[in-house]
C-alpha cells in the first residue's frame, strides 16, 4: 500500500470512529422523532434519481434567469417552514459567499438542508448534520459540491501561510493536490469527489441508505463566473 492510500485509509477509518459517536446521538433522536411521527413525509414520493433530476432543473432556471424559489419563499415561510423542514436534497458547500446554495438551484426555503464549510471538506461533525439530514428529514441525494477559484484549495495548494487555525484545513486537500498537481480546476473536482467518497464509506447510517437505494451521494462542479453546476460522478 502506498503513502497516499495508507493516508486515505487512515483518514477514512478515523472519520468512522468519530462520526459513531455522533451518528448514534443523531440516530437516537431520529429514533425519537419517527416514534412520535414528525419525521419528514413530503419527500418519500421522490427517488434519489428524481431529487437529483430537480436540482440540475432548477440550475438551469438560474443560469437562465428564470427562478421561480423567490416568488414562493414569504408563502412557504410562513405557513409550512415554523414547524417543520422538508428538504428533498442536501448540499455540502464551499462557505464561500459567493455561493449561495438555494439560489443556484433555483429551491425556496425548507427544500435544501445545507452544510458549509470551507473547501466542502468531510468531517465528523458534517458526517453527522447529512446523517440527520438524510436518517430524520428524509432527503434523496446528497451532492458535494466543489466551486471554481476556491480560495481554500488554492490558498493549500501555494501552502500559504495563515493566523490561527486556517492551515488545519490544507491537509483535507493533500490527497487532491497530489492527484491533480499545479491545475487548480483539477484540484478542486479531484476535492470533491474524494470528499464525495470519503462520506460514502465514512458513514455507516449514509452507506446503509446508499445500498438500500434510498439516497444517492455524488459530487458536483460550480462555475462562479457561468452560474452552471456539472456532475462529477
Amino acid at each position: 500500500m502506498t503513502k497516499k492510500e495508507c493516508h486515505s485509509e487512515t483518514r477514512r477509518d478515523l472519520l468512522k470512529s468519530q462520526a459513531g459517536a455522533i451518528g448514534a446521538a443523531l440516530l437516537a433522536v431520529a429514533g425519537a422523532e419517527f416514534i412520535t411521527g414528525t419525521r419528514a413525509r413530503a419527500q418519500t414520493q421522490l427517488t434519489p434519481d428524481a431529487a437529483l433530476k430537480e436540482l440540475l432543473a432548477g440550475n438551469k432556471r438560474f443560469t437562465s434567469g428564470r427562478m421561480t424559489a423567490l416568488d414562493e419563499d414569504l408563502k412557504i415561510l410562513k405557513q409550512k417552514t415554523v414547524d417543520q423542514q422538508e428538504p428533498f436534497a442536501a448540499v455540502l458547500s464551499c462557505a464561500d459567499s459567493r455561493v449561495p446554495v438555494e439560489f443556484i438551484f433555483d429551491q425556496s426555503i425548507g427544500r435544501i438542508f445545507v452544510a458549509r464549510v470551507a473547501g466542502n471538506v468531510i468531517t465528523p461533525e458534517i458526517i453527522g448534520s447529512l446523517e440527520y439530514g438524510a436518517a430524520v428529514l428524509g432527503t434523496k441525494v446528497i451532492l458535494v459540491m466543489g466551486h471554481s477559484s476556491c480560495g481554500a484549495v488554492k490558498a493549500a495548494m501555494q501552502g500559504t501561510a495563515a493566523p490561527g487555525q486556517i492551515t488545519a484545513l490544507y491537509r483535507h486537500f493533500q490527497p487532491a493536490l497530489d492527484q491533480a498537481g499545479s491545475n487548480l480546476e483539477a484540484a478542486i473536482k479531484s476535492n470533491a469527489k474524494m470528499q464525495s467518497d470519503l462520506l460514502r464509506k465514512g458513514s455507516t447510517v449514509i452507506a446503509g441508505l446508499v445500498k438500500e437505494n434510498k439516497v444517492k451521494v455524488t459530487s458536483a462542479y460550480y462555475d462562479l463566473g457561468g452560474g452552471g453546476v456539472t456532475l462529477l460522478e
